[in-house]
């Protein structure tokens, strides 16, 4: 009985992808965690439609987080920890029961309802709701009007 003659065919792919991998278990990318924003930094992220916010603060060792809607604009705080990705800057901990991460990212950002630009994009997950829009730090403010 004969190979199918496509079965050929992969033997050479199969020996390109493995020269690609010479020394095995070798991380051949840059691991340096983010490092652009300092940890003393507090960290704002916000968005629209629905309008939201979390904004992020050193406190003591850690750092308190604080979710606000125009349901509750006083916030609601919680602990939170922080965690310098190859990338970007995230966050994580509880609010209500729910599980929260915050990823905040290099790129220029505009929240369409003003003409501001944040140089953060900002993703928020809490539960199972993801949440989209910008973000800026204590130290890297947004740029446009304070007011719109």
């Amino acid at each position: 009985m004969r190979a199918p003659r496509y079965t050929f065919a992969f033997i050479p792919a199969a020996l390109l992808l493995s020269a690609c991998n010479e020394q095995p278990g070798e991380i051949t990318r840059d691991t340096e965690p983010f490092g652009a924003i300092d940890e003393a930094a507090s960290v704002s992220l916000l968005g629209t439609e629905p309008f939201w916010s979390l904004d992020v603060e050193p406190a003591g060792e850690g750092y308190e987080a604080r979710y606000s809607t125009p349901d509750n604009i006083e916030g609601t705080a919680f602990p939170a920890t922080r965690f310098a990705g190859n990338n970007g800057l995230g966050f994580s901990g509880m609010l209500d029961g729910d599980a929260v991460t915050a990823s905040l990212t290099p790129g220029s950002c505009s929240d369409a309802m003003s003409d501001r630009t944040y140089p953060y994009i900002a993703t928020v997950r809490i539960g199972e709701r993801t949440l989209r829009g910008c973000g800026y730090t204590s130290d890297e403010p947004y740029s446009g009007d304070e007011a719109p």
